[in-house]
């Protein structure tokens, strides 16, 4: 098992700006560990011949060529609209600003 130290947690810790309980660094140490063994496993497997994933299917670009359509005059857009101004929606004010 990976040497993980209370000590390498608490300087991890204070790195990060996380304070931690001395119940909380002697848990953390052993989950660490665990979690550094499971990486050298999936290391150990993935040589040379084994290409770099980040999905296990492989997945192509699914989006529309960005082509431009038919488009709405101000005077549509604002049709359904309970009130408008200056070609824009006009809405009630939500903060006290003048």
């Amino acid at each position: 098992m990976a040497e993980i130290t209370r000590d390498d947690v608490a300087h991890l810790a204070q790195l990060a700006r996380i304070e931690m309980s001395a119940d909380e660094l002697d848990r953390m140490a052993g989950e660490l560990a665990h979690i550094v063994d499971a990486v050298k496993s999936v290391s150990e497997v993935a040589g040379p011949d084994v290409p770099a994933t980040s999905h296990p299917i492989a997945l192509s670009n699914v989006f529309r060529e960005d082509v431009v359509g038919h488009v709405l005059t101000p005077a549509q857009a604002l049709s359904g609209a309970p009130d408008s101004e200056d070609h824009r929606f006009k809405v009630p004010a939500i903060l006290d600003e003048e």
